[in-house]
């Protein structure tokens, strides 16, 4: 979930600018290398993984309050270029959805565009060291490994925000709402996971103040204990996206191995396998 789920009007203005500074230099560049390159072959696959990407980020895992993204996939099929115009128009998407500030969409875009190229990268390398015959292996810990250091990106970044980040609703983790409850038996089983979390009720009325009212002062979430709950839930999300990961990689190089071994191939001499009946 390496993702910043920050509405508008959170952010120090010098931080979003630098993303959106960063995120349109990025897209340039990658857009003039991509010129440089044959990718017409690789616009549907682009517009395949956006796709994918796209719906991965908008289905919570709703136990984890955790969304895959299928990052690495992308980077290992798309390539350096396409990974950045692809995390690009994700982004643009999932913040017209709501999925995010307008203003936090250049950060957005440099974190996936980086998990896509450090994914892809630690991919190849691990593939180098462990060998073809170990892909899945290889997948599994790139991913667990790219997650990692992604989300340890964005608890860097909440921090710089300041406390106006952990302020404001941050979905799942909003620590007006956050609570375990019993679902079947109001009351039975109520506990809240941070100040603010639990039900408050007036002694022989039974009516219930709702936290984020006269407790709105205790509802807030310290960047300490929001990194505590990303890196306690965070991998058990990353165990699950790094096993669809591996499942996935394998079967494309079963089916295709070309859109994994395409540039080796080329460089070689070799026509992609699978790609026989593509004109050139």
């Amino acid at each position: 979930m390496s993702h910043l789920h920050i509405p508008d009007g959170v952010l120090p203005t010098w931080l979003w600018v630098a993303g959106w500074l960063v995120t349109l230099i990025a897209v340039g560049i990658a857009g003039r290398l991509a010129e440089r390159s044959d990718v017409r072959r690789k616009v549907p696959l682009l517009a395949i993984v956006s796709a994918l990407m796209l719906v991965a980020m908008s289905s919570e895992v709703v136990p984890l309050a955790y969304h895959v993204n299928l990052t690495v996939i992308g980077g290992v099929l798309l390539g350096g270029p396409l990974s950045v115009i692809a995390a690009f128009i994700v982004e643009v998407v999932l913040a017209m959805l709501g999925h995010g500030g307008i203003t936090v969409l250049g950060l957005n875009t440099v974190v996936i565009a980086s998990e896509m190229l450090l994914g892809a990268a630690l991919f190849r390398g691990l593939v180098v060291v462990l060998g073809r015959q170990r892909l899945r292996p290889a997948a599994f810990l790139a991913t667990v490994l790219t997650l990692a250091t992604t989300t340890l990106v964005v608890v860097g970044l909440v921090a710089l925000s300041g406390a106006g980040a952990t302020e404001r609703e941050t979905g799942a983790l909003d620590p007006a709402t956050l609570s375990f409850s019993n679902p079947i038996a109001d009351g039975v089983f109520s506990v809240g996971l941070f100040s603010g979390g639990e039900n408050h009720s007036d002694e022989g009325t039974g009516t219930e103040e709702p936290a984020g009212e006269e407790h709105a002062g205790e509802a807030t979430l310290s960047v300490a204990r929001f990194a505590a709950v990303v890196f306690v839930l965070g991998p058990f999300g990353w165990v699950l996206e790094a096993l669809i990961t591996a499942a996935v990689l394998g079967y494309v190089s079963r089916v295709r191995p070309g859109l994994l071994w395409g540039a080796a191939n080329e460089r070689a001499g070799l026509r992609p396998p699978g790609d026989e009946g593509v004109s050139r």
